[in-house]
């Protein structure tokens, strides 16, 4: 057997390389299901809800997903997976969580216990047609993960008893210790048939203490068990509980890694004896194993290893899945002094004639597909994006599908819920990145993130400029994107400066070139953060020539949602203001103009569409031949998104009134409803349409703000609009 090590520099080199044709045999996301629609009528849609480790049946129509705060499973019916419709729930004695479905029923791991001291849980078996409970095994512990033998012989379950994380910082030993044991699985699920595997003794950390994780089964009815804490790795026989391998998962040095959570995407950080920690582990054949080596409280190496069942290191992926996270935009700063990217979840399937490796990043909510190899290194084909918090995943290799679980609800927040997401491999173009970023000369990803204003090159088409918001406050930048490729790649990052030093107190929202190499930036004010409303002059360099705050009249009536885009008409720089100000009318905006040769302020007023929940604002404007074409959405995201909008009023109508005085309100047309454009990418309606530009050609393109990956999937969409009619 060969052995394979990745360095960083190696790393860099493959991501640098990753190349999938346009046209080829290809997983795109076709649905997501939001598994808020199984929610019983009796607990109420705000009751929170969240699918975490799923299965399929047998015939691979239904999926069944434990839902631990809910206190069940869950269930969606895929029998045509681009439009899951909800299957049903189970409520159950306890806190699923896990869950294999064997045959007819579903066999979910339940959290009884009383505290970490006095933990207790059951393995139950759910018939699937009537939802009764046909079988409860006392475990005699707090259950993590469960696993079925490929011949659907036994179950395997670790039992965790896991460690209270505020006594002591969290650190091990904490009795009572884990343990792992298995069930035979026949007619129905044998209690009696109860085997125990002892795995004290075994880790160099805390040996006393193990706390298995998480367990999966090979072809010869072995176990292969992570204890995450303990950062080692056991075998053992499902059959007789005999341990017949175990070994440390070792430790990583990591160069030009993200190490500080400065609103900034730096790489420039190092990190040295990272102990990998790996929470999924899963058989590749029966003599390798791969670990997603996730972290807990001592480490996490932000990427995946393949072992030899021995112990032997065969490949280390190193930065190079970190890095392309951070190249598609899904990088999470607020992250970065912890685990980073921080993959967890993983499934292992013989999918389209190969073998694949899909890996979650928890944090960056993506999930990467890689082909194994076992005689070299495995070849990463795709990045594909999940809903919030991807955490369990299921592969159905005879209907080509791969359904992910993604745990985060923000019911309590407004924000999106969980959703189950569904992917499909077969002939076409990939959708997903639709932008994707560059290494820097350094071999560094040139990482990117909230985009929130668009601009087009006047003469070169496809040519655009993006800048980012406040998020990366340490870092404001513009991003040129060449949209001559598919997906636009971001070529390079012009970080705005003042004095030579990366400009502070900047929250910019707008860009336009300003005809001679530089731009104007608009900058959205937060006087409770010190942010000023304003304009801002860029060279071709980035530093600030002219810095133009906003008048008495503007700053006497200012609230928070100011500046949200900037264009140049003639010698006018015209402002998108986002919501109403003090002296605005209910449903009224301002665009505001800036004449920047003679000082001249004014303003007329846009007449906002009717708001539904949330509220309605503005996003960007750009002029466009006789018109400024507007972007006006709501703030909802998922299902409760109704409006986002192209509107264009005609320059005819932009005549400038002064303020403080009576504003003439113009008049708009609508131009294009973004909402199916955005379906088409089969994930749930993203909040925020930040960008609009038209290139030098007439074509439209659109992005949306990620909001830093911060509550987010981290999903930026760029679209590709064409020529809209009329334009």
């Amino acid at each position: 057997m060969h052995k394979f090590l990745l360095t960083s520099a190696a790393a860099a080199a493959l991501v640098a390389g990753l190349s999938v044709p346009a046209t080829a045999e290809v997983f795109n996301r076709i649905a997501s299901f939001p598994v808020n629609e199984n929610i019983p009528g009796q607990m109420g849609q705000d009751s929170e809800s969240s699918s975490e480790i799923i299965d399929a049946t047998d015939d691979g129509m239904m999926l069944v997903y434990s839902d631990s705060p809910l206190g069940g499973i869950g269930m969606v019916d895929i029998s045509d997976p681009a439009n899951p419709a909800p299957g049903g729930f189970v409520a159950l004695d306890g806190e699923p969580t896990a869950v294999v479905v064997a045959g007819s029923a579903a066999i979910v791991g339940l959290n009884t216990s009383e505290s970490y001291t006095d933990p207790s849980g059951q393995l139950v078996s759910v018939d699937l047609a009537s939802g009764a409970v046909t079988a409860s095994c006392d475990l005699g512990g707090q259950p993590d993960s469960v696993a079925l033998s490929p011949d659907g012989s036994f179950v395997a379950v670790a039992i965790e008893n896991e460690r209270d994380e505020d006594l002591n910082d969290g650190v091990i030993p904490q009795m009572p210790a884990g343990f792992a044991v298995t069930y035979r699985v026949g007619e129905g699920l044998d209690c009696d048939s109860r085997v125990e595997a002892d795995l004290t003794g075994l880790a160099e950390v805390a040996g006393d203490d193990p706390e298995p994780e998480f367990v999966d089964i090979n072809d010869e009815n072995e176990v292969v068990v992570s204890m995450q804490e303990n950062n080692h790795i056991a075998i053992f026989d499902g059959t007789t509980g005999e341990v017949v391998a175990h070994f440390s998962a070792g430790s990583v040095d990591l160069d030009n890694i993200d190490t500080e959570e400065e609103g900034a995407l730096t790489f420039d950080g190092s990190a040295a004896g990272v102990v990998r920690e790996p929470d999924a582990v899963k058989w590749l054949d029966n003599d390798r194993i791969v670990t997603a080596n996730e972290g807990d409280y001592e480490g996490g190496s932000r990427g995946f290893t393949i072992f030899s069942r021995d112990g032997e290191v065969l490949y280390e992926s190193g930065t190079a899945f970190e890095y392309e996270v951070a190249m598609v935009g899904h990088y999470p700063e607020e992250r970065s002094g912890n685990k980073g990217a921080e993959p967890e979840g993983m499934e292992v399937a013989e999918i389209g004639g190969a073998m694949h490796i899909f890996l979650l990043s928890e944090r960056g909510s993506v999930v990467g597909v890689y082909r194994d190899n076992p005689e070299g290194e495995p070849e990463l084909v795709q990045i594909l994006p999940s809903a919030l918090g991807p955490e369990g995943a299921v592969a159905i290799p005879d209907r080509n599908l791969l359904a992910v679980a993604n745990e985060v609800d923000l019911v309590e927040d407004g924000g999106v819920r969980s959703h189950v997401t569904i992917y499909q491999l077969g002939e076409g173009e990939a959708q997903y990145p639709t932008i994707r970023s560059q290494m820097d000369d350094e071999g560094r990803p040139i990482g990117f993130g909230a985009l929130s204003g668009l601009a087009a090159d006047p003469d070169e088409a496809g040519i655009l400029y993006a800048v980012n918001d406040s998020f990366y406050g340490m870092q404001p930048t513009i991003f040129r994107i060449d949209a001559n490729q598919t997906p636009a790649q971001i070529t390079a990052a012009t970080r705005i400066t003042r004095n030579g030093a990366n400009a502070q107190l900047l929250d910019l929202e707008g860009i336009t070139p300003d005809g001679e190499g530089g731009f104007w930036l608009a900058s959205e004010g937060r006087t409770d953060r010190m942010i000023p409303h304003g304009l801002y002059h860029v060279n071709a360099d980035g530093e600030i020539e002219d810095s133009v705050a906003f008048p008495a009249e503007l700053l006497a009536v200012e609230r928070r949602f100011g500046a949200e885009g900037v264009t140049m008409v003639g010698d006018w720089l015209w402002v998108a203001i986002q919501r109403e100000w003090a002296d605005d009318e209910p449903g009224q905006v301002k665009l505001v103009a800036y004449n920047p040769g003679t000082g001249e302020w004014g303003a007329v007023r846009y007449p906002l569409e009717e708001k539904d929940a949330g509220w309605v604002g503005l996003s960007e404007i750009v002029a466009h031949g006789d018109h400024v074409y507007i972007v006006e959405r709501d703030n909802q995201i998922g299902a409760a998104a109704k409006l986002k909008k192209i509107f264009r009023v005609p320059l005819s109508e932009m005549e400038p009134a002064p303020l403080g005085g009576d504003l003439p309100v113009v008049a708009k047309e609508e131009v294009r409803d973004l909402l199916p454009d955005m379906a088409a990418f089969g994930g749930y309606a993203l909040d925020k349409v930040e960008g609009l530009a038209v290139d030098a050609n007439g074509d439209f393109f659109a992005v949306t703000d990620n909001d830093g990956v911060d509550d987010s999937n981290g999903e930026t969409l760029f679209m590709r609009l064409g020529q809209l009619a009329g334009s």
